[in-house]
């Protein structure tokens, strides 16, 4: 049965293909050419998300009935329940550890210049040391792709691309470990963006039945041995880690929807939803059990949300100006933002990150001591100020208690009525210095000369921390940048119009909503997280006219922060428009760069590994030869088959003729093909053949796609690109313009009901014998 169906492909493929040149031809093809092009600089390679419809597919397809449907849906429903509580846990985990450790060390430091600020800040210093000096140390010498934010190389997995070490065992316990080091050390960089990559990591390494290199593996899990499959997973994981950073589940969805994915169906949202609304049930399950007090420092601070419900409840139309000033801000400060992080970047891996690991580590360590210096050392420079009398009123304490969270920090101050405005946001965690600024009833807290003083401070600061070898998010820095400028612009605010009710709190939270949006170039999901963080409904306007403006803005200077990133990691990514300049071209110039290597039906198996050994192509058309010598294409051939076929060579075979399908027993099963996630796969360097295996054919025709897309040569190159992102396609065959056509296909034919007639049709039947 299935022999025939191999037959009739192969007889449609000759009645609607057309003869394409030889491979000693002049004309070339674009099949199979990403990893050439890029394999001397990146090491990245294409992902195949198309489905394989070979002899082996079909084969378990035809075995697999509606009970295995039920189970395979009900498998997948199950692993993003997985997916959701891993990366609940393990944010959970990281907010704990930070929290602690943040803690300990400005308990002991308060403590400590109580008696000597000069030993305190030693210890201070000794501490946020040895913290970045682990995250480094476990970075450089077991998992260097855990390296910043991770989110660059995520899209770039979801967009097709696949780079080795991005979604291993080992990247997940760098990420987890590392980001503790490096957020709890004080450094400027957040562990938002880790996170997204921390979730991504446990969807993979579910799908594959965990990890075989350290024995951490199951076979029962192992259902999921498709890219496609495996891409499914993966946005589960990115929407998980959002989710989980930011108890923003509604934003974690759209943002793997924005951001990451290039890919999306209903089906798809259903789980990536489901997983998010488990992700905050864990996290909100975590934090209430730790407000008994058993959690430590993390029943404090813990998780990412700043309650700015209380603020300003309502806005007058003479704010939307200044308002919208904050969005042109933000535009300009993002946009500078992300040119200085890419000048920085290049410069570090071209001239610093090349000389080892050692020089990695100890650039870390120079900017966790610069760091420790500024936040430390600038406050004492800083008078401090009376508490006002309002405060009472508020319910804030001012001074704060040494070691806890909240405004008003008594720090080098000569009475105990007093506090310094500046260490209330340097000399803090980042969390509890972002809840400062956006805090309302808390007016003239701070002076316009501390908080110009620590805009051009951390925001130098950020941009020399992005690019170390330590995990780095930019999503909190980018709120503490973009909500100093905008108190600047409340207290302007406040001060010119002196009768209005206006919080400069709600202008801190447009600030970071300007930055983030000018920086990271985000709308929709960036807005629904900013109204989630701070419960409150009521500026969702205000925020979206801030984002648009500052998109609009930045996107006049350059890209986003994750495509400038991807762009210098040699990650080449397809956005989702093609460039202007491929509106005048057609698809034949864009596959003249290299020539087409095509294979006959039945080859050599010498033949087969001395063109695996010449070239990187991932992709190869299959010709055959009709009764009347006619030149046809077959179908494609991967090289991850070729080579599965190489190393079982259990379908070797003594003659150089076509085997009949009718007898063929195939010999494998489909999830023999899959390549293993985020790795290179076999080589043909691990191939061994013997001398009586160089004389052995291969039939390709049971193991070839026999329907790959093809497009014809004159196709505008725009089509090409649209046709190839959407269907996240790796291999797209061009050819001459077709001779004849033998059908025409339209949306009624598409629409089969199971008993093979359309509904369109029975529909226009019975209208018809209505009418008679």
């Amino acid at each position: 049965m299935l022999s025939n169906h191999l037959q009739n492909g192969i007889e449609s493929d000759n009645l609607i293909w057309s003869r394409v040149p030889e491979s000693d031809d002049t004309s070339t093809d674009g099949v199979g050419l990403l990893n050439s092009r890029r394999d001397g600089g990146g090491g990245v390679d294409s992902l195949d998300y198309e489905v394989i419809e070979n002899y082996a597919y079909r084969e378990e397809l035809a075995h697999r009935g509606k009970l295995y449907v039920g189970y395979y849906v009900a498998v997948k429903w199950f692993f993003s329940l997985l997916i959701g509580i891993g990366t609940g846990l393990a944010a959970v985990f990281i907010n704990l550890s930070v929290e602690n450790f943040a803690g300990w060390k400005f308990a002991l430091t308060f403590a400590i210049i109580q008696k000597s600020y000069f030993a305190g800040f030693i210890v201070y210093l000794l501490i946020n040391l040895v913290l970045v000096f682990s995250s480094a140390y476990i970075i450089t010498q077991f998992a260097p792709a855990a390296a910043g934010s991770g989110i660059p190389e995520i899209k770039g997995y979801l967009n097709g691309i696949d780079i080795p070490g991005t979604l291993l065992f080992r990247t997940l316990i760098g990420k987890i470990f590392g980001s503790i080091g490096s957020v709890g050390g004080g450094l400027a960089l957040g562990k938002e963006g880790p996170l997204v990559h921390t979730g991504a990591c446990i969807a993979s390494l579910l799908g594959q039945g965990g990890s075989t290199k350290y024995h951490l593996n199951s076979r029962w899990p192992q259902l999921f041995k498709s890219d496609r499959d495996r891409r499914d997973l993966v946005t589960c994981g990115c929407a998980a880690g959002v989710a989980a950073a930011f108890r923003a589940p509604v934003g974690g969805v759209l943002f793997a929807l924005e951001e990451v994915t290039s890919w999306w169906r209903s089906q798809l949202m259903w789980r990536v939803f489901f997983t998010s609304a488990i992700v905050a049930v864990v996290v909100r399950t975590a934090m209430g059990w730790c407000k008994s007090g058993i959690c430590g420092h993390f029943g404090g601070g813990g998780f990412i949300i700043w309650d700015v419900s209380d603020g300003q409840d309502d806005y007058y139309f003479k704010e939307l100006l200044p308002m919208a000033v904050i969005g042109v801000i933000g535009g300009l400060l993002g946009a500078l933002f992300n040119q200085l992080t890419l000048y920085m970047t290049s410069w570090r891996r071209n001239s610093l990150h090349k000389r080892g690991n050692r020089v990695k580590i100890i650039e870390a360590c120079i900017i966790s001591c610069i760091t420790s210096a500024i936040s430390f050392g600038l406050p004492l420079l800083r008078k401090c100020s009376p508490c006002p009398e309002s405060v009472a009123e508020s319910g804030i304490e001012c001074p704060r208690p040494p070691g806890m969270y909240g405004n008003y920090v008594n720090f080098y101050c000569k009475t105990d009525n007093e506090y310094n405005d500046l260490a209330t946001i340097f000399f803090n965690t980042q969390d509890d210095a972002i809840r400062n600024l956006f805090s309302a009833k808390t007016m003239r807290e701070f002076s316009a000369q501390s908080l110009l003083t620590f805009l051009a401070m951390f925001y130098t600061l950020a941009v020399v921390t992005f690019g170390t070898a330590v995990p780095a998010g930019q999503f909190v820095p980018g709120i503490m940048i973009g909500s100093t400028y905008g108190r600047l612009v409340g207290m302007f605010v406040v001060r010119f119009y002196k009768k209005l009710n206006i919080e400069e709190g709600t202008y801190a939270l447009l600030g970071a909503a300007s930055f983030l949006g000018g920086s990271m170039r985000m709308t929709v999901s960036l807005c629904v997280i900013m109204v989630e963080i701070t419960n409150n409904l009521k500026l969702l306007p205000l925020i979206m006219l801030v984002l648009l403006i500052s998109k609009a803005v930045g996107d006049a200077f350059n890209e986003g922060l994750y495509e400038v990133q991807a762009r210098l990691k040699g990650i080449p990514l397809l956005e989702s428009r093609p460039k202007y300049h491929m509106r005048q071209m057609v698809a034949k110039e864009a596959c003249q760069s290299q020539k087409v290597i095509s294979l006959p039906r039945v080859i050599r198996v010498p033949d087969v590994a001395s063109i695996l050994g010449s070239n990187k192509h991932n992709g190869f058309p299959v010709i055959d030869h009709t009764r009347s010598g006619e030149t046809l294409v077959i179908g494609l051939v991967l090289r991850s088959h070729l080579l599965v076929l190489l190393q079982s060579k259990v379908d070797f075979q003594h003659s150089p003729l076509p085997c009949d399908p009718s007898a063929r027993n195939i010999r494998h099963s489909f999830s023999e093909f899959a390549k293993p996630v985020s790795s290179k796969g076999l080589c043909i360097e691990d191939i061994h053949l013997t001398s009586d295996d160089l004389e052995m054919y291969i039939d390709l025709a049971p193991f070839l796609n026999p329907s790959p897309y093809v497009v014809p040569e004159d196709m505008s190159l725009t089509k090409v690109y649209n046709l190839f992102r959407q269907l996240g396609l790796r291999h797209l065959f061009v050819v001459p313009r077709p001779s004849r056509v033998i059908g025409l296909i339209t949306r009624k034919d598409l629409l089969i009901e199971e008993n093979g007639e359309s509904p369109a049709v029975e529909l226009q039947q019975s209208t018809s014998r209505s009418v008679q």
